[in-house]
């Protein structure tokens, strides 16, 4: 009988740990993460969920006799935000793995 009282409180914790988990998850989507690139002409912002919520290019970098550059800049901020957004959830999310190697969990 003392096996089953132990399952039992085994499945509140991990039922705590999903819900504080969920929580988690939740509040990283609402983080916003900015990255620039061109000395600020070109800023990036990414939600914590990974995804890209605004691009902002100052005027005055347009160009349309170049627009490489302008390309080049937003891939730039684009990758630094998102460089970012992986090192929030990382440090958020990596409390409830503590140091358990789960790829593609997150």
């Amino acid at each position: 009988m003392r096996g089953k009282g132990n399952m039992q409180g085994m499945m509140k914790q991990m039922q705590k740990m999903q819900k504080q988990m969920e929580e988690a998850q939740g509040k990283l989507g609402e983080e916003r993460l900015e990255a620039s690139a061109g000395g600020g002409m070109v800023k990036v912002v990414v939600s914590g969920d990974k995804e890209v919520v605004e691009v902002i290019i100052d005027p005055s970098i347009v160009d349309p006799e170049d627009v490489e550059i302008l390309q080049d800049l937003i891939v730039i901020a684009t990758n630094e935000a998102m460089k970012k957004a992986e090192e929030l959830t990382n440090s958020t999310m990596g409390q409830f793995t503590k140091g358990l190697n789960l790829p593609g969990m997150f």
